[in-house]
């Protein structure tokens, strides 16, 4: 792998079905599905490449069904890709997600990655408080002291503008954007390798989601954070990000420097994303 490179990934392949010979050359964005007309199985990845360097942000664009979201679930190793390598390089060790078992995926999605979810059900636990929640990720880190603990939790709380006063209090009882805040706060507690942002804005009001935007890019700027940012909103992509691919259908149809893709788009599907976002 290139010195700074951080991510790659190869030929990454992922299907949900019984599989056949044509499932790949019967899917796609030229064929306009991701379900083989021969056996019905979906292709969700279809040879998919990604390379990424540290301290860089990519973003992942593309509608509903277009396979972003598994791509995401693959990359930090919450789901293994059906073919392909997926290899996270730490320092000088490197590590490819495909090889793994279950249980050797999940110590790389506890020690390495960060994960932000749409759904805070997803990422965090309302029986817990919000320094609770924090804390569960901190001791998963191998910080057993409870000073010292607390003294991140509320270190961590502070820098996503969550007020202190509020780190012994459930996280059931914030706002949505607040749950967010509590969320990034906990994917941070381990000083991750990579942090994941899964649609962190949606469904959020447009004043709060600019709020939250602005404390990712304030976090990625100061922590020189390396970040992949998976999202239907081009706003999103503009914002935070300086490379970026778009997908349809499975597969990457255009791949590059945000700016260059967004202000001149080659492929006529990302031409269709930007209009719409206008």
């Amino acid at each position: 792998m290139i010195a700074n490179r951080i991510l790659s990934a190869s030929d990454v392949c992922v299907r949900y079905g019984k599989g056949c010979p044509h499932c790949y050359e019967l899917t796609g964005a030229a064929q306009e599905t991701n379900i083989c007309s021969k056996c019905g199985t979906i292709v969700a990845l279809n040879h998919v490449d990604i390379n990424l360097d540290a301290g860089h942000t990519l973003g992942i664009i593309g509608e509903s069904g277009s396979g972003k979201s598994t791509l995401l679930r693959v990359l930090c190793a919450l789901e293994l890709a059906s073919s392909g390598d997926v290899i996270v390089k730490d320092g000088v060790i490197e590590t490819n997600l495909s090889k793994l078992n279950p249980s050797e995926r999940r110590q790389q999605r506890d020690r390495r990655f960060g994960i932000v979810h749409q759904n805070p059900h997803l990422g965090l636990n309302f029986r817990f408080s919000a320094g609770g929640n924090i804390a569960e990720r901190v001791l998963a880190g191998g910080i057993l002291n409870y000073g010292e603990v607390r003294r991140r939790a509320t270190g961590l709380l502070e820098r996503t503008r969550v007020p202190v006063e509020r780190i012994d209090e459930s996280p059931k009882n914030f706002s949505g954007g607040m749950q967010q805040r509590v969320q990034i706060s906990k994917a941070l507690a381990i000083d991750p390798l990579i942090l994941f942002l899964d649609e962190v804005t949606s469904g959020l009001d447009l004043s709060v989601q600019a709020r939250i935007l602005d404390t990712i890019l304030e976090i990625k700027h100061r922590l020189k954070l390396t970040i992949i940012v998976v999202t239907h909103d081009i706003g999103v992509v503009r914002m935070l990000t300086e490379q970026a691919l778009v997908m349809r259908f499975g597969q990457v149809v255009e791949a590059g420097l945000t700016d260059q893709i967004l202000e001149d788009p080659q492929h006529s599907y990302t031409q269709e994303l930007i209009y719409a976002s206008l």
